[in-house]
């Protein structure tokens, strides 16, 4: 991601469009298919075609994303587990083949760290996808990426937690002193699922840790957050704040089809709609979107 760290990065150059995807979890189909979700992803082969199809509808799409960002759960062998290491390396083979215009970024998910992370297990996945935590400028757009496993338990390593709390405090205060256009979060677990005061369970953070985030992010003029984890499509707002929750590109838990979200930032918005990967190919992204696009401010 070095070149996202130039200095005219901090400039506002006009609308772009970024690709989300969340939830390959090499492995999670076969688990949930046979009912053992703990021992049951010994096969990935459905898995590994639908990355294959997300890779080759982003690479045709023109103009170019800026970026593809994969919000956690990249396998789903957790950490220890008998998989992990092959389904690692067969999502990394697929990744390979995204057009090398495209950067890839990687957000941590429960699967990749576990739901109980230790220093061990970040570690781990840091030397295999990069930071767990990290910013990037992209045309006066300020990005932030977190690592949620250290909101929804940080018990075996709260020195983690706090460090990344440091750390966005101060990436807060740069990001005002810089006036940037919007700031976007990634992050594997959201907020919510549908409203700010919903109660808390797997899928999203407990209620006393949202409420203090969402109250830094709205306080810091956050725009929105970019989740996975659900494997639907969900979303609410809190006070301007947008959350978006994206379904998988691996299995679906709902009602949604495999796919990915275009995300569309303009001058005074953030636009995104979801496609499944068969319209994606087949179609690209529709008119207004492009439209939205082509405006130059």
């Amino acid at each position: 991601l070095s070149f996202f760290f130039l200095d005219d990065e901090y400039r506002w150059k006009g609308p772009f469009y970024f690709i989300q995807g969340a939830d390959p979890q090499f492995g999670l189909m076969k688990a949930w298919a046979v009912g053992d979700t703990n021992n049951g992803d010994d096969e990935w082969g459905e898995e590994i075609k639908l990355a294959e199809q997300a890779v080759q509808a982003i690479n045709k799409l023109n103009p170019k994303p800026k970026f593809f960002v994969l919000c956690g759960d990249l396998i789903h062998g957790m950490p220890g587990t008998q998989w992990r290491k092959d389904q690692e390396q067969d999502l990394k083979n697929v990744l390979k083949n995204t057009d090398q215009d495209i950067p890839l970024v990687f957000v941590s998910g429960n699967h990749d760290i576990g739901n109980t992370p230790t220093r061990e297990t970040i570690d781990n996945y840091c030397k295999n996808w990069g930071d767990d935590y990290f910013s990037f400028w992209i045309g006066g757009v300020f990005f932030l990426v977190l690592n949620s496993q250290l909101y929804f338990d940080s018990s075996k390593c709260p020195e983690l937690k706090q460090a990344q709390d440091v750390w966005l405090n101060g990436q807060l205060a740069v990001a005002e002193k810089h006036k940037c256009k919007h700031i976007i979060v990634f992050q594997h677990i959201p907020l919510f699922l549908r409203k700010p005061d919903e109660d808390h369970d797997y899928f999203n953070l407990e209620k006393s840790v949202r409420q203090e985030i969402m109250e830094k992010f709205h306080k810091a003029g956050i725009k929105a957050v970019f989740s996975g984890h659900y494997h639907r499509n969900a979303g609410g707002s809190y006070r301007g704040l947008e959350m978006v929750v994206s379904s998988a590109i691996g299995c679906q838990l709902g009602e949604d089809t495999h796919g990915l979200r275009v995300v569309v930032v303009t001058d005074e918005k953030i636009v995104h709609r979801y496609y499944s990967l068969t319209e994606l190919s087949s179609q690209g992204i529709e008119k207004e979107l492009l439209d939205m696009l082509a405006k130059q401010n």
